[in-house]
């Protein structure tokens, strides 16, 4: 099973995907006729971190994204890219565009390319992707799926599998350029980079990343002074008997970090991105706030479900009902909307 910014406890982990997540502005001149766009909220930054997390909820809850104002930017191709699988790739025709990633995707429609795309990952929970054609199952790439979208560039990572598929995509000829995982807010400008040189618009990738960038510091500025709360991230699949725990590497932690919170599975010794919860190692690491995706908790029952399983009562966050969830698609993908979701964080961790 492969999963965006998801942990995968069998054969691997998607970047979140499984991915993202008050908008700062910059206005930039972008050669390819894009230009930096104005986000929500972003040129009179709200004052307190309660107001940049009520703007980014409300720009969530809408599920959109904010593209680069201007002119669409054209292709200018053909273009050869290293693949993060150690190939060469060239891009001759930017026409129909498969991204296999949440936060790849997102980075696509954003930089103003949404209407070249032709069909979707599960993970690509965004509106404007939502009448895509899926090209996955149970988080497997379909080979026949792809191909019969007739795509001229396929945009994967090293995660996406199974590699079969993958292969037999390449193997129709199509060019498929690979992505390292995304799993910290730092990732976002090299994945913009990459897939903006890929697709022929490198300047509108450097305005997307001017944007990005001072987005994210906005929204760290926006972290309080004082204390660091220890946070738990769990992952948690209920009807599938799937309880983790996230650790370094997870994604989670480096959002935890960002929001100016101590990840409560790092600081216990956590050293792989996910690991079977027990009551011990719960208990043990006492976080004061857990955070789950929206899925899930509602996979364990709620809130009511969460405290039932064994440890999480026995911590502070458990006893005090701290628990702060994000949509799966958002929480994780690491795309344009991550500044998004670390300002929601920076609210709803260090709420009184």
């Amino acid at each position: 099973m492969r999963m965006s910014g998801r942990p995968q406890p069998s054969r691997r982990r998607r970047g979140f995907a499984p991915a993202v997540l008050a908008l700062a502005l910059l206005t930039a001149a972008c050669g390819g006729g894009a230009s930096g766009a104005s986000s929500p909220g972003a040129d009179a930054s709200p004052a307190s971190a309660s107001e940049r997390a009520a703007a980014a909820e409300k720009q969530l809850a809408k599920n959109t994204l904010v593209p680069l104002e201007g002119k669409v930017p054209t292709p200018e191709l053909p273009v050869t890219v290293d693949s993060s699988d150690g190939r060469e790739v060239t891009v001759r025709d930017a026409s129909r565009i498969l991204p296999l990633n949440g936060g790849v995707a997102e980075i696509v429609f954003t930089l103003g390319l949404g209407d070249r795309v032709v069909g979707r990952d599960i993970t690509a929970t965004f509106a404007e992707a939502e009448r895509l054609p899926q090209v996955t199952k149970a988080h497997d790439v379909s080979a026949e799926s792809v191909l019969s979208l007739r795509p001229t560039v396929v945009l994967a990572d090293t995660d996406t599998g199974p590699r079969e598929a993958v292969d037999q995509i390449r193997d129709a000829g199509v060019p498929v350029v690979v992505l390292d995982p995304a799993t910290e807010p730092a990732d976002v400008s090299t994945r913009t980079t990459r897939i903006a040189e890929a697709l022929g618009v490198p300047a509108a990738g450097k305005a997307l990343n001017a944007r990005i960038e001072t987005e994210l510091a906005a929204a760290k500025a926006a972290v309080p002074e004082g204390s660091r709360p220890k946070v738990a991230f769990l992952y948690m699949r209920g009807s599938a008997a799937v309880y983790l725990m996230g650790g370094k590497g997870s994604g989670a932690d480096a959002l935890i970090d960002a929001a100016g919170a101590v990840d409560a599975g790092v600081e216990a010794g956590l050293d792989k991105p996910f690991t079977p919860l027990t009551s011990e190692a719960l208990v043990s690491a006492q976080p004061e706030v857990i955070l789950m995706m929206d899925k899930g908790l509602e996979s364990v029952g709620g809130v009511d479900g969460l405290v039932d399983i064994p440890g999480i009562r026995e911590t502070p966050a458990g006893a005090n009902r701290r628990i702060v969830t994000l949509e799966d698609g958002v929480l994780l993908s690491f795309g344009p909307r991550t500044p998004l979701v670390i300002d929601i964080l920076v609210d709803r961790i260090h709420a009184k």
